[in-house]
């Protein structure tokens, strides 16, 4: 027995809620990930889920405002948004 697998992932469209980041990919799967994936799109001070950028022909999506990124793979593989570097 052969299974399709579909290697698409890429993103065509976002939305963030209270608790879930939920991506639309382009194969028609939709996939979620915790919102506390990202400190600062989880921000009660930060209003800027709304503006976002699909980046990489769909392979992730870049909230300017709050210069964050996600990819597709990373919430597939169930890898949170890399937290931010600190300076010496």
């Amino acid at each position: 027995m052969s299974t399709a697998v579909s290697s698409d992932a890429r993103i065509k469209t976002v939305e963030v809620s209270e608790e879930m980041i939920t991506a639309h990919l382009a194969d028609g799967r939709i996939i979620s990930v915790p919102l506390a994936w990202s400190r600062w799109l989880a921000s009660p001070k930060t209003n800027k889920q709304a503006n976002y950028e699909i980046i990489g022909d769909g392979h992730g999506v870049h909230w300017p405002d709050v210069d964050e990124d996600i990819s597709a793979e990373g919430m597939l593989t169930g890898a949170p948004a890399r937290p931010p570097k600190t300076r010496a």
